[in-house]
């Protein structure tokens, strides 16, 4: 077959005779999808035949389970390593494990394309090894598009449709591929006859800007306020400027949902930090006192952190309509790109109020919540204070740095310790919020880029989940890197610690052994069977010379960082009614409550200043 018989805009040429694997590579190129996230099978072995014929031009990054290569593929786009991800795993068991990573790119609205392979059609229905039935399976997170090939002639409208709609709604499609099917001959150019279909692989424009009607309306709600309160998520990216300027324009406080921390500079003293149950107090006192909130990109569900219903005239953004009004009763939804919607609606706010009260007690408020992380960190603990980690990490990371972010207590002292920086770049399971996703977050974010500085944040009960294992794809892969600088920091507490604080804050419960406790691994000592350097950190007086060696090391570096497992880690509110069963959890025994007592409870919550509405 020669280069005419291509569809235009596809990469290179494709083989003489080539084969149905090899057109839905070609044509996945033609889309931007050049790296495959997977783990080989003989269900894909036509795929990865395919992969290798194309002589580096897609490249495939061989991780230790399938669960990481659906992580990975959501953190692909998350980190900017391309418009869409693609994971690629194989029949049965493969297909199986792929599906939490699948659901994380679902859940946060990650464009991502899922290649599964499948039983050969002739074996179909006939129980044979392996066979599981996929499209009921991928029927949920790939709702909005999922098919299998069942003819050649399909491979160009599957994978246009599949591509245009992951991208399009930002969702999870899947692709059933019939081992049989992937080495028959391709048809590149389905014939113009009935029953077939030419299909486009040029992009489809998005949504911009609303109605100047409604901006108009947006802006008069918001131009009344006094005290205004901006909420901002991951919808927010990329229209940092604008996030400003409105901010300055109202003079109003932003709080940001986690996955919408880089759309804002949490060095600013009207930047009040992350909002929710690991948020920060003064996003707390935002919410509770704004007589105005405009929502950018975010969806955060924890209702009770919103102001009180009517308390607030409210504007949302969103590009997906479906997600506005969801969260609080909002007046105005536009539905719209965040960027250009805000500058529409910086034409129509006029002239801001300067400075005013609101915004100078939103500072101090900020000021002095940092005031107290910065105590609370310094404060002595057995062995070292998780907080001392995170805030000595925080005054020396490179502003080029990379954060991937583990889910429990490291989500905690990461939302309330690092001020991201507008030049970095960080992201975590935002909603699904699964444990084990840091690691494959690190990986895809240092091959989408490989000349830039990676930390890590996770505890060990990730760590066990899937870290040890992944930390042999680092070793496969670090001496390709432009820059080896890949720092892992372990939380070693030898305890599943957010959950046990939900345990005594919400049961009333101690701390369940059985449940809860966890091995102590030498993960440092991992590291360096692995090749890379390890490093301990056992007493608070190694912290700042540990994180200077691994943040200028030559290698990846595992910091092995054993910290006390009763660091009481407080909501912004935290209630009564939490603080009753915490100490009825200690009085009933709870094996950690000596640390608990040392930690200081009463003199934790005298530093929470209590709420307005609680007074």
């Amino acid at each position: 077959m020669s280069a005419d018989d291509t569809t235009a805009g596809e990469a290179g040429t494709l083989p003489r005779r080539p084969t149905v694997a090899d057109h839905i590579v070609s044509r996945l190129f033609s889309w931007g999808v050049h790296r495959y996230f997977g783990y080989p099978g003989d269900g894909i072995n036509g795929l990865t035949s395919a992969l290798q014929r194309t002589n580096g031009r897609a490249q495939f990054i061989q991780v230790r389970h399938e669960e990481t290569a659906g992580f990975a593929a959501s953190a692909h786009v998350k980190y900017g390593g391309g418009p869409l991800g693609c994971a690629l795993v194989t029949s049965g068991p493969g297909a199986i494990h792929l599906l939490n990573g699948l659901y994380d790119a679902k859940l946060d609205h990650q464009p991502v394309v899922a290649l599964v392979g499948h039983t050969a059609t002739t074996a179909e229905g006939g129980g044979y090894y392996q066979e599981v039935d996929l499209l009921a399976l991928y029927k949920d997170v790939a709702a909005a598009f999922l098919a299998q090939l069942d003819h050649p002639a399909q491979v160009r409208h599957l994978v246009d449709r599949a591509c245009r709609t992951a991208l399009a709604r930002r969702t999870v499609t899947a692709l059933i591929l019939p081992l049989d099917l992937q080495d028959e001959p391709a048809v590149p150019n389905p014939p113009h006859a009935h029953g077939y279909y030419q299909t486009s692989n040029a992009p489809s424009s998005t949504p911009t800007v609303p109605p100047e009607a409604d901006v108009r309306r947006a802006a008069e709600v918001l131009r009344g306020g006094q005290r205004v309160a901006m909420l901002v998520g991951q919808g927010a990216l990329g229209a940092r400027d604008e996030v400003r300027e409105i901010a300055d324009r109202l003079g109003a406080g932003v709080a940001t949902a986690l996955l919408g921390f880089t759309a804002v500079d949490h060095r600013e003293p009207w930047v009040t930090g992350a909002i929710g149950l690991l948020g920060t107090r003064p996003s707390w006192q935002l919410m509770s006192g704004c007589d105005r909130l405009l929502i950018v990109g975010s969806n955060m569900p924890y209702s009770e952190f919103y102001p009180q219903p009517g308390q607030a005239r409210a504007v949302q953004i969103d590009l997906d309509g479906t997600q506005l009004g969801l969260r609080y009763p909002t007046e105005v939804n536009l539905t719209g790109d965040a960027r250009p919607t805000l500058r529409a609606l910086l034409n129509e706010l006029g002239p801001g109020p300067g400075p005013t009260a609101w915004r100078a007690e939103v500072a101090e408020a900020t000021s002095a919540w940092r005031r107290v992380q910065h105590d609370l960190a310094e404060q002595a603990a057995d062995p070292v204070n998780p907080q001392l980690l995170f805030h000595t990490l925080n005054e020396r990371l490179p502003d080029d740095v990379l954060l991937a972010v583990d889910c429990g207590t490291t989500t905690a002292w990461y939302a309330r310790h690092i001020q991201v920086r507008p030049s970095m770049l960080a992201s975590l399971s935002g909603t699904l919020l699964s444990m084990g996703g840091a690691m494959p977050y690190a990986l895809s974010a240092k091959f989408a880029h490989p000349d830039r500085p990676l930390v890590a944040l996770i505890g060990d009960g990730a760590m066990q989940m899937n870290g040890v294992n992944e930390l042999i794809t680092v070793a496969k892969y670090w001496h390709s890197w432009a820059d080896p600088r890949f720092v892992v920091l372990v939380l070693n507490n030898r305890d599943l610690a957010f959950v046990s604080w939900e345990q005594r804050s919400t049961e009333g419960t101690p701390m369940f052994p059985d449940s809860q406790q966890l091995p102590d691994i030498a993960y440092h000592q991992w590291a360096e069977v692995l090749g890379l350097q390890g490093e301990l950190i056992d007493s608070p007086d190694q912290v700042r010379d540990v994180w200077d060696r691994a943040l200028t090391a030559d290698r990846p570096v595992v910091i092995n960082a054993l910290v006390d497992p009763a660091e009481l880690m407080l909501p912004p509110h935290f209630t009564v009614e939490q603080a009753r069963k915490t100490a009825a959890a200690v009085l009933r025994g709870d094996t950690d409550w000596a640390g608990i007592i040392r930690r200081g409870l009463p003199s934790t919550l005298a530093s929470y200043r209590p709420r307005r509405r609680d007074r």
